[in-house]
C-alpha cells in the first residue's frame, strides 16, 4: 500500500473547455474551414493510435517494438481529448450533447446485453 494521495484530476469540462478558448485564440484558419480542420484533426490522432500499437507490438520488422502499451494509452488519451475539443468547438452544450448520446450508448448497450 502507498501513501501517496494521488494528484487531483483536472475537471474535465472545465478542461475542455480552457483548451477549446486557448485554440481559438491560436487558429490559423477561421469560420468553417477552422471548424473542419479542428475535426479533422482527430484522423491525425487515430492514425497514432495505430502507429503506437504498430509499435507496441513489433509489427514493422523494419523497425521492431518503438512504443510501449503505454504509448498507446497516451494516444487514446489524446484522441478523446481532440474529439471533446472538436464537439466543443460545434457546441457550447458539448456536456449536455455527449451526456445524452452516452446515456442512449448505455441504454442501448445494456437493453441488448440483456435480452
Amino acid at each position: 500500500m502507498s501513501d501517496q494521495t494521488p494528484p487531483p484530476v483536472p475537471d474535465l469540462w472545465a478542461t475542455i473547455d480552457t483548451l477549446s478558448e486557448w485554440l481559438d485564440t491560436h487558429r490559423p484558419v477561421e469560420g468553417r474551414e477552422g471548424v473542419l480542420l479542428r475535426i479533422l484533426k482527430l484522423s491525425e490522432e487515430v492514425g497514432e493510435v495505430s502507429e503506437a500499437v504498430i509499435g507496441a507490438t513489433g509489427q514493422n520488422p523494419r523497425k521492431g517494438v518503438t512504443h510501449t502499451w503505454d504509448d498507446v494509452q497516451a494516444e487514446l488519451c489524446d484522441v478523446v481529448i481532440t474529439a471533446l475539443v472538436a464537439l466543443r468547438t460545434l457546441t457550447p452544450e458539448a456536456r449536455e450533447v455527449f451526456g445524452r448520446h452516452l446515456e442512449r450508448v448505455r441504454e442501448r448497450s445494456l437493453a441488448s446485453a440483456a435480452g
